[in-house]
């Protein structure tokens, strides 16, 4: 059984640095993230690797590992939200203590879904792969960023629809600020291999696969355990979103997965817009997608709104997921918290 945890208002947010802390030189600007969290009218507690930043990592993997058991297991926190990502969060994981986890919403993504997609694996406890911490910081917030509040607030049992975006952000301009934080100039359409209308139902897991992908064959990654233990042989709906991997590295991150079996009973794979733009030789996403729609026999949709190009939906590992993509590449996704 998948065990979701639930937002409400005066609740207290922790903020740890399991990767990514921030640098001197952002303080002000998280320091703002803070103060729009507690407008929204939650509570707010920042550790110590906040505000720290060295050789790519917040502090040693000891630090965060404690750190975040700290908050995860303190009754004056209610949930987690890392400031954002990084490099390094993998060496947390084997100091961590996952049998004492309580039910806590984890939000975040990039390499945060590490953490995101090995609790929920060991676990059965959902986690919640959506906007960062310093996203949120925005005077308002776009359309799909604002679901996140009310996703995590969705009772068990219980569904919650979003809709694709109207405009997505091309790229970062952080000399030009926004009061929705982002610049969503860009058309957005959802796509599929053939272009045409597609269905996909399954349990939503995934993450960015640039980080993800090194989970596979260690007990963090243990997708055939826990669909046996949680999901009792349910289809999952995977997703991933890519950083920085060209279509080749993806290509082999996908063939890897594979053969470590994490599509056996895969009902869809749904990949997030890239800012990625390099064939190998001629060889690009849309070929690599062609390929695995033969080779999985399954529905393959892209440029969904998910990951390092904005705007992002909240994706929920572990809840049961519909997705459809009607023509003209809007698409409808409801997700529905079931045990």
């Amino acid at each position: 059984m998948i065990q979701y945890p639930h937002l409400q208002k005066g609740q207290t947010i922790g903020v740890t640095a399991p990767s990514s802390g921030v640098q001197p030189s952002l303080h002000e600007m998280f320091k703002l993230s803070c103060e729009r969290m507690k407008n929204r009218g939650y509570e707010v507690i920042c550790g110590k690797t906040v505000w720290q930043q060295e050789k790519a990592k917040s502090a040693p993997a000891i630090e965060r590992a404690n750190e975040l058991q700290i908050m995860m297991t303190s009754d004056e926190i209610d949930h987690i939200i890392p400031p954002w990502g990084g490099q390094l969060l993998i060496e947390v994981l084997e100091h961590l203590d996952f049998s004492v986890m309580p039910k806590k919403w984890i939000l975040g993504y990039s390499d945060t879904s590490v953490l995101l997609l090995a609790l929920t694996l060991k676990t059965g406890i959902a986690t919640a792969h959506g906007p960062n911490f310093v996203d949120l910081r925005g005077e308002e917030l776009d359309q799909v960023t604002a679901m996140w509040e009310q996703i995590l607030s969705t009772p068990e049992k219980k569904d919650v629809t979003q809709f694709s975006s109207y405009m997505y952000q091309k790229e970062w301009q952080h000399d030009n600020p926004s009061i929705h934080v982002f610049h969503l100039t860009e058309p957005t359409a959802w796509r599929t291999v053939d272009q045409q209308e597609m269905m996909a139902k399954g349990r939503l897991m995934g993450g960015c696969i640039d980080v993800i992908r090194h989970l596979a064959g260690t007990p963090f990654g243990d997708v055939k355990a826990f669909q046996d233990t949680f999901l009792k042989g349910e289809p999952i709906l995977w997703y991933f979103e890519n950083c920085a991997l060209n279509a080749a590295s993806m290509k082999r991150s996908l063939v890897q997965l594979k053969l470590a079996g994490w599509f056996d009973h895969c009902s869809g794979i749904m990949f997030g817009r890239s800012a990625v733009d390099a064939p190998v030789e001629g060889y690009e996403y849309t070929d690599l997608y062609e390929e695995l729609h033969k080779e999985l026999q399954t529905p393959i949709f892209y440029d969904i709104d998910c990951g390092h190009v904005p705007p992002q939906m909240t994706l929920i590992n572990g809840a049961y997921a519909e997705v459809h993509i009607q023509q003209g590449g809007k698409a409808v996704l409801k997700q529905t918290f079931l045990p």
